[in-house]
């Protein structure tokens, strides 16, 4: 069987930069090379397109065994041409079939730019197409979007940048309650995210969150609770029996759970978490509802704020719906799979199949519609 190119894009213009070149490194070294062909095209923080040999990079190997990052920086190139240039070819006089798997964590990759430009491009791509990727990125739209299908959240309110001078704090803490976590609504890896418990630090953190977005998502906080994530893998949009991971549970080791924490192994990861059947089997069918509901596909990584219903709590409450969660070695999503029985490398092709079987049926209907 003739291999499949796989096409990492990776780097990016978002803050979540170095995370995405972490996790590209990672995924690289993983894949399965008698049945992929690995290619990257590297993105700067300047916008800049370079491809890049991922092969090479991981060849230089430091004394840990694998490259921290894979460095964007290579042969320049333009958008178009680096796309047209990764989908051409044969492998085993077999024509090429390629899969681009974007790893754009945030702004200007998850949001659907890019998706957008893959769809025009015509190739195949793992994860959500550019309304889902959109709509689940801006967390005030993915809100009103959950709320409107009655699924549990915590209370909020959504604040432009703009209205950052007229809001007022007392007002704001009396219908939301003693602590609020206040983000921006295009962003990830808890970067511009402040927890505030005090009115009088509020216009800072809306200040710090206007940094990275126009629009400012401010939540009430969850009381005395647990964080919970689910891992699902399908396609909503052809109609799949969406699988679900066992559930991980993250133990914050600051007063949330915060980039250092993400990403410095600062925090600890229980998987499977402990926790009663019933609110696993609740859980499990609200992450399907929600990845439906957002029109997902290929992956995504539902976060929750659990409430124990036991101790007078109100049980599960979605928090946040991420559709390119991280690849690192310490990230939820891979390790949520590898303790329900998929393996990485097993992960990052289901995904890539996925992708292939996605943009077939995208390609019958456009057919069917001329």
């Amino acid at each position: 069987m003739a291999r499949t190119r796989l096409l990492l894009l990776f780097g990016g213009q978002s803050a979540e930069h170095e995370v995405s070149c972490t996790t590209a490194a990672h995924v690289a070294a993983a894949v399965d090379p008698d049945r992929y062909e690995v290619a990257a095209i590297g993105i700067g923080t300047d916008g800049r397109w370079a491809s890049v040999d991922p092969a090479a990079q991981l060849a230089a190997r430091d004394t840990a065994g694998l490259p921290p990052r894979l460095d964007p920086a290579g042969t320049a190139t333009e958008p178009s041409a680096a796309l047209t240039t990764a989908a051409t070819g044969v492998v085993a006089d077999e024509p090429l079939e390629l899969v681009v798997l974007p790893l754009l964590h945030g702004p200007m990759g998850e949001d659907g730019t890019m998706q957008g430009l893959l769809e025009l491009a015509g190739l195949p791509y793992v994860g959500s197409g550019v309304l889902g990727s959109a709509a689940a990125m801006d967390k005030s739209m993915a809100r009103e979007l959950l709320a409107a299908h009655g699924l549990p959240q915590t209370p909020g309110r959504t604040i432009l940048a703009h209205e950052i001078p007229k809001v007022d704090a007392a007002e704001l803490f009396a219908d939301l309650g003693p602590v609020v976590f206040v983000k921006p609504a295009n962003m990830g890896s808890s970067i511009g995210i402040s927890r505030v418990d005090d009115p009088a630090d509020l216009a800072a953190a809306l200040d710090l969150a206007a940094s990275y977005d126009e629009r400012i998502v401010v939540d009430a906080s969850a009381v005395d609770h647990r964080e919970i994530e689910f891992a699902v893998l399908g396609n909503a949009s052809d109609g799949d029996d969406l699988r679900v991971s066992v559930p991980g549970e993250i133990v914050p080791g600051a007063d949330f759970y915060d980039y250092e924490d993400k990403y410095d192994d600062g925090a600890d990861l229980l998987i499977p978490a402990p926790l009663p059947d019933e609110a696993v089997v609740e859980m499990t069918e609200l992450a399907r509802r929600a990845y439906r509901v957002l029109r997902l596909d290929g992956m995504a990584r539902v976060d929750f704020l659990w409430e124990d219903p036991a101790a007078g709590g109100r049980g599960p409450l979605i928090n946040e719906v991420n559709t390119i969660p991280g690849f690192t070695p310490i990230s939820m999503y891979p390790k949520m799979w590898a303790a329900t029985g998929l393996a990485y490398p097993d992960l990052i092709d289901e995904l890539a199949q996925l992708a292939l079987r996605r943009h077939r049926a995208k390609t019958a209907h456009r057919r069917t519609s001329r």
